[in-house]
């Protein structure tokens, strides 16, 4: 199955790129278009990214687009609950592959809080997001299981999290079968991003996207939430 197989809603795309490397470059320079964009037209532009080791060799080549990144506000749509040091860091992950050289000029608004608990980790999140300018570009991944940013399936609080009427901006979530708590940014402050990607590699990701497409439960694959005018999807082999 090629992606040109499936059959897509009508105002979404799809871009088939040869490999990671490729796929990678070519996000790159469209995420420095529009945030170029962004910053002529407004003097602020902002980034968010999901987490994870796919998006690396992105963070690798936006490094070297041209883009004044102090004028770049870059936050992320998921992170696990756990310090900025510890390996399984979105933060920490931004920290080591983007947010140095020229890109530790802008400014990072992370999830993550020493809270007492997930919940009131989230509930502090929540309340700093609600400083984070409006979204210029969202980058989403996708799991096997049909998750994007931490909206798992079967995770509590799911169902709020994906209401798109719901002012809420962050949710703590639960990975079913992976360890740590999670705060995910929910689908109506995600949605609101005015360019959004979604970014996916290899066949079994393809097939995901191919049940998603057939089917209209969204809590059972939270990336339906998203199959909608005007999202791009990156996809290589």
């Amino acid at each position: 199955m090629a992606i040109s197989d499936l059959k897509l809603p009508q105002g979404v795309t799809a871009h088939t790129f040869k490999s990671p490397e490729v796929l990678a470059e070519g996000l790159a320079l469209k995420v420095a278009e529009q945030l170029n964009e962004a910053i002529a037209q407004r003097g602020v532009a902002t980034l968010v990214v999901s987490g994870g080791r796919s998006p690396v060799a992105f963070f690798q080549s936006l490094i070297k687009q041209p883009l004044d990144w102090s004028k770049v506000v870059v936050s992320l749509a998921d992170e696990r609950w756990v310090p900025v040091e510890h390996a399984d860091s979105n933060a920490g992950l931004l920290k080591k592959h983007l947010l140095h050289g020229p890109a530790a000029k802008a400014r990072f608004v992370g999830l993550y809080n020493a809270a007492s608990n997930l919940d009131e980790a989230a509930n502090q999140a929540n309340d700093l997001l609600a400083e984070l300018p409006a979204i210029d570009v969202l980058i989403l991944g996708m799991g096997d299981d049909g998750h994007t940013a931490s909206l798992f399936p079967n995770s509590p609080h799911l169902v709020e999290a994906l209401q798109l009427d719901n002012p809420r901006r962050c949710w703590p979530m639960l990975a079913p079968t992976v360890p740590h708590q999670r705060l995910s940014m929910s689908r109506s402050l995600l949605a609101s991003a005015k360019t959004k990607v979604l970014s996916i590699s290899g066949q079994s990701k393809l097939n995901t996207l191919n049940d998603a497409l057939a089917g209209t439960d969204i809590a059972a694959l939270p990336i339906r939430a998203f199959l909608q005018p005007t999202l791009e999807i990156y996809w290589c082999p």
